[in-house]
């Protein structure tokens, strides 16, 4: 059966602003040997085989070389606790690229899964800022870049991104997740933004 989402995300890694593997599709390796990376996503309104997941939230904690191509992605998912166990379970089919769709464009990439979890998700962007805390494990905020005068940020067209092919520009304001043995402190480093719109 079909599934479709509508709703949102946001990125911060600990590249500088900005990131060259986004930018480049992968043809120039991060900034740091290891690029260390969470992507929260918030669906404001969705099915998946019928099942009602709006109003859930999922984060994805990923330590992956530097050069991300190579593959071999150390990947956690942090769950919406909110989320039933069945909900769950389809929202993970999706995001892990099992169900197609956009999300299965990283799924070549992945390697060791370090684990699944759940949590309270507080998931909130409006306008310029996008944050999220994460119970027991941490809290991000980023602001994307918007030129003086402009009304619109800074953004990336065309980029080959599962969650969007335009991303905002944006800067972490604050950082702190500790999750699946990683400590990420990503405070002032490279962040994207963008809404997601999903079905297969």
């Amino acid at each position: 059966m079909a599934w479709h989402l509508e709703g949102s995300y946001f990125e911060n890694c600990n590249c500088d602003v900005l990131c060259p593997c986004g930018a480049s599709f992968f043809a120039l390796p991060a900034d740091n040997e290891r690029c260390v990376v969470v992507l929260v996503f918030h669906v404001d309104s969705g099915e998946i085989d019928g099942l009602d997941v709006s109003g859930l939230s999922w984060a994805i904690v990923a330590d992956t070389p530097g050069r991300m191509a190579e593959g071999g992605w150390r990947v956690g998912v942090i769950m919406d606790e909110k989320a039933s166990p069945e909900q769950s379970e389809a929202l993970m089919a999706v995001a892990g690229g099992q169900r197609g769709g956009p999300p299965a464009m990283f799924s070549q990439f992945m390697g060791e899964m370090l684990g699944v979890q759940t949590a309270s998700i507080d998931y909130q962007s409006d306008g310029l800022r996008h944050s999220v805390r994460i119970g027991g494990v941490g809290e991000i905020e980023i602001e994307d870049f918007r030129a003086e005068g402009q009304e619109e940020p800074i953004k990336l067209t065309n980029i080959p991104h599962p969650a969007n092919t335009t991303l905002t520009v944006a800067q972490a304001k604050r950082s702190s997740i500790n999750a699946f043995g990683l400590e990420i402190d990503n405070t002032g480093k490279n962040g994207h933004a963008a809404p997601i719109s999903w079905a297969a």
